[in-house]
């Protein structure tokens, strides 16, 4: 969902329901609430200019613009396939990836024709035995949550852009051919994570060192490349950038995500130029945009902020104010009730949950095209242990207390990821697998974000045995408040790093967990992207131990026992495999039944 400048029109992508799942790109007039569909799906993602009037689009590798304001959609005839396709803040040129010929090469299709800017035409430019790619995001930004490798400058007359030939360089590429480079120490901080050039001044980013303990927020000059340190991000364990930062405020001051770590404090929190503007309560998990203010200083309207105070489970919408007063930092809490709420803003707008508003004045709400969901969980949350680790267990429907219960312990996609979260859209699956005959236990574990950075940063190089501890603790508290839970017979599943730590419960753990299925799982650490193996076990070259710890081949292999553990993607000698399994295939195996 996207939102223009000066307010005028929400951008968005909706299917038209279960019978035609294609999601097709409409807009919503503000001034009427009159929705427009403008063009027909399948649209897997899209981008516009500044003021939401122009619309850029990839289908089936092609490129297509839309007009927001008139309608109609207009197929260019540009080298396929196309990638990222973005038009210029001003809507008259579009830019766009090409993988034609096999390297990633950054094109401008506009008034003038398509012509290339960046990369080797018809050929796969190699250099150093590694293949170059312009304008895609390496494997390290992904990991990082960078998803994009190229950014218009506010004018469009100028396009920052990486450079990916095994490490990462930036280049400001001007429309009329010139360039320079942006001028950082690569060497000593080869990770850029986050970029964003829209708020005026010039680009700002993010660079960390190898080991991310360390980054800094630079700002570059457009001219010449050259970088200035607004910041400096440090963290003995890793540094965790705030989503929607760094990005400058309307007054020039640069806005930075961090983390307070003393004097009692535990906080993930905004800076300004280093000054503090939200609660140390207020876990922030991403800045969404501006609104304006009324009772504040012209330049100095409030941030919008998804966040968490108090109940991990949930989160918030806040306006938090950014011009500083008496009172010292202020959040104000937007969204109506405890949930898990999601917003977009820009100019006087705001989506709250499909819900537009323009100042205090109610919209429209968006129409929601989906089936109902099928099921109706009430799973019973909770924090248990003095870590007070939050907890959720689910029973199957119309469950009868007074008798002995399986108990499936849910890892999901492992630490680093929610699970016991207000959204029932999350819960109907384990809900299917509830109503198969388990209570449903989920955990979120030390590791796991949402609580405070040293919740979630304590399992540095001992992942495993962190996560593990809290999983069987987390089980006994919760005996004593659910008697039915069957701990002689408990189960485990989960999937890429949640299928690690499944295969890990039953080798290390066979005295609480007694089967388990794991969706491919991480087998060896050293497989794995630097960038997130660095992050959770250390610096590969001098941490042999601690890999070989968290080694699922090493436990496997120190296993004396019958292993009753299904590994669906992986493979370990002596254990069951299989390249795929239904649901109902797993299901069987965890009631002990055979399978296939």
């Amino acid at each position: 969902m996207t939102i223009g400048s000066d307010g005028g029109r929400v951008v968005f992508l909706r299917s038209g329901g279960p019978a035609d799942p294609a999601a097709a790109l409409w807009t919503l007039t503000v001034a009427t609430g009159a929705e427009t569909k403008i063009a027909e799906g399948p649209i897997p993602a899209y981008a516009v200019d500044r003021d939401a009037r122009t619309a850029a689009f990839a289908r089936e590798g092609r490129l297509f613009r839309a007009d927001l304001v008139a309608g109609g959609v207009t197929e260019l005839h540009t080298p396929t396939p196309v990638l990222d396709p973005r038009p210029d803040p001003i809507g008259r040129h579009i830019g766009y990836v090409s993988t034609a010929g096999g390297s990633a090469a950054l094109r401008v299709a506009g008034p003038g024709g398509d012509r290339l800017l960046a990369g080797e035409p018809g050929t796969a430019w190699r250099e150093h035995g590694g293949l170059i790619s312009w304008g895609v995001p390496d494997p390290a930004a992904v990991r990082f949550g960078r998803r994009r490798g190229w950014w218009w400058s506010p004018d469009g007359t100028q396009i920052l852009a990486t450079r990916t030939a095994g490490a990462t360089s930036l280049h400001l590429l001007d429309l009329d051919e010139g360039w320079v480079d942006v001028h950082w120490d690569r060497e000593t901080y080869p990770y850029v994570v986050n970029v964003r050039w829209a708020d005026g001044g010039g680009p700002l980013i993010t660079v960390l060192r190898r080991m991310q303990q360390h980054g800094l927020v630079l700002a570059i000059d457009p001219r010449t490349g050259e970088t200035q340190v607004h910041a400096e991000l440090a963290d003995a364990r890793w540094v965790e950038p705030v989503a929607g930062t760094p990005r400058h405020l309307p007054d020039g001051r640069v806005l930075v995500g961090g983390e307070l770590a003393h004097d009692g404090f535990d906080a993930r929190c905004l800076f300004a130029d280093g000054s503090l503007l939200t609660p140390p309560g207020l876990y922030v998990r991403r800045v969404v945009g501006t609104l304006p203010r009324a009772d504040a200083p012209a330049g100095a309207p409030d941030l919008v902020v998804e966040g968490t105070e108090g109940d991990p489970s949930a989160q918030a919408v806040y306006r938090v104010r950014t011009s500083l007063g008496g009172g010292g930092a202020e959040a104000r809490e937007i969204s109506s009730a405890p949930g898990w709420h999601r917003a977009e803003a820009a100019a006087d707008v705001l989506v709250l949950d499909g819900t537009v508003w323009r100042g205090d004045a109610r919209v429209a709400t968006l129409r929601n095209l989906a089936a109902p969901l099928p099921y109706h969980p009430a799973p019973i949350l909770e924090r248990v242990t003095d870590r007070r680790l939050p907890t959720a267990v689910l029973y199957p429907a119309g469950f009868v207390g007074g008798a002995k219960i399986p108990v499936l312990l849910t890892l999901g996609e492992g630490p680093g990821h929610q699970q016991v979260v207000t959204d029932p859209a999350a819960w109907q699956e384990r809900q299917w697998w509830a109503d198969g005959g388990f209570a449903v236990v989920s955990v979120d574990g030390r590791g796991t974000p949402g609580v405070a950075p040293s919740f979630e940063k304590v399992v540095h190089r001992r992942l495993v045995d962190v996560a593990l501890t809290d999983q069987v603790d987390a089980l006994h508290a919760l005996v004593g408040k659910h008697p039915d839970l069957d701990l002689g017979s408990v189960s485990v599943r989960g999937s890429g790093l949640g299928g690690w730590l499944a295969a890990m419960a039953v080798l290390r753990r066979p005295d609480v967990f007694h089967r388990a299925v794991a969706r491919e799982p991480v087998v060896d650490w050293y497989d794995l992207p630097a960038p997130f193996a660095d992050r959770y076990l250390g610096d590969r070259a001098d941490s042999a131990d601690v890999y070989a710890h968290h080694s699922l081949a090493e436990a496997a292999a120190q296993s004396d026992r019958s292993r009753p553990l299904l590994l669906v993607g992986a493979t370990l000698p002596g254990v069951d495999s299989t390249p795929s399994a239904s649901l109902a295939e797993e299901l069987a195996f965890l009631r002990e039944q055979p399978i296939g």
